[in-house]
């Protein structure tokens, strides 16, 4: 038997279509989304990812700004062009690009964003609606996963999910996503003592923990969801999850690949909530 692939990829295009045509209809109304990219210095990581985003919105009809500062850009400056952006009509979204240049305090300018335009799901308000279950704009790596498990029918409710990974981008947020949708919920991280024992009772596992093929088989329960987050990359260039699918794929059931699974995800998530925060904005509801 081998896995079924969780196709991040194809998913990620019909989702596209879906935000497309929704952004022409606002359009007929005067609306058009737009997202504001900051980006400060030069790592080259980042400016992959930020062109990512950029070609992306052309491509879905948005209104896209990419805000280029050099590396040496005080924390002032940058806090200056935050606010001008919460102040801007034609911005429903605003992402400033992390990692930050170390002197620069990366908490101050995420609080900073207005809470409606926080497209990212990083202002403390916003994660405090997800905690509590309220509406809000989510983060975009587990937004994408909840939308993966949905879409293909893989029902979390009641089910015993493992997180390995803590992390406030992505193992914390997606604890909350998987309770809010009745999964039990254990988190697994660096101290955690027995963490084998622990994951081989998942129904689904999540791992974030940005480790190349740290999760063999002997981590797995037959038949378990496997949503592997990590992207990295290995010494001949290519990349590798945080799961050693090779090792997995006999003996798991549903698998996101590396690349190819949750990676795609982001990008469109991040899509989808410069949409619904430009519908709320303007106070358009979301059935509309």
């Amino acid at each position: 038997m081998t896995a079924t692939l969780l196709d991040g990829k194809a998913l990620s295009r019909t989702i596209r279509e879906e935000i497309t045509a929704e952004t022409a209809g606002l359009k007929d109304k005067g609306i058009q989304p737009g997202l504001a990219v900051v980006l400060v210095g030069e790592d080259a990581a980042s400016q992959v990812y930020v062109n990512s985003k950029h070609k992306t919105c052309l491509e879905l009809g948005f209104n896209s700004e990419v805000h280029r500062l050099p590396a040496n850009t005080s924390q002032e400056e940058l806090l200056a062009l935050v606010h001008r952006l919460n102040e801007e009509p034609s911005i429903h979204g605003i992402l400033v690009q992390l990692p930050l240049p170390k002197h620069i305090d990366e908490k101050a300018v995420i609080d900073a964003i207005a809470v409606e335009k926080d497209v990212d799901g990083f202002h403390p308000v916003s994660v405090g609606n997800m905690v509590i279950g309220d509406d809000s704009l989510l983060p975009c790596t587990p937004a994408g996963i909840m939308e993966m498990l949905k879409r293909n029918q893989i029902d979390v409710a009641g089910k015993h999910a493992v997180v390995i990974g803590r992390s406030n981008i992505v193992g914390k947020p997606i604890s909350l996503l998987l309770q809010r949708e009745n999964a039990t919920v254990t988190m697994c991280h660096s101290r955690t003592v027995n963490m084998k024992e622990i994951t081989k009772q998942a129904d689904i596992l999540v791992v974030a923990i940005g480790r190349a093929n740290f999760v063999d088989r002997s981590y797995i329960k037959p038949g378990a969801v496997i949503i592997d987050v990590g992207m990295n990359r290995l010494e001949n260039g290519k990349l590798a999850g945080d799961v050693d699918f090779e090792d997995v794929k006999e003996i798991c059931g549903p698998i996101t690949p590396v690349p190819g699974g949750v990676g795609p995800m982001t990008i469109t998530m991040l899509m989808f909530n410069t949409l619904k925060a430009a519908k709320r904005i303007h106070h358009i509801a979301h059935n509309e």
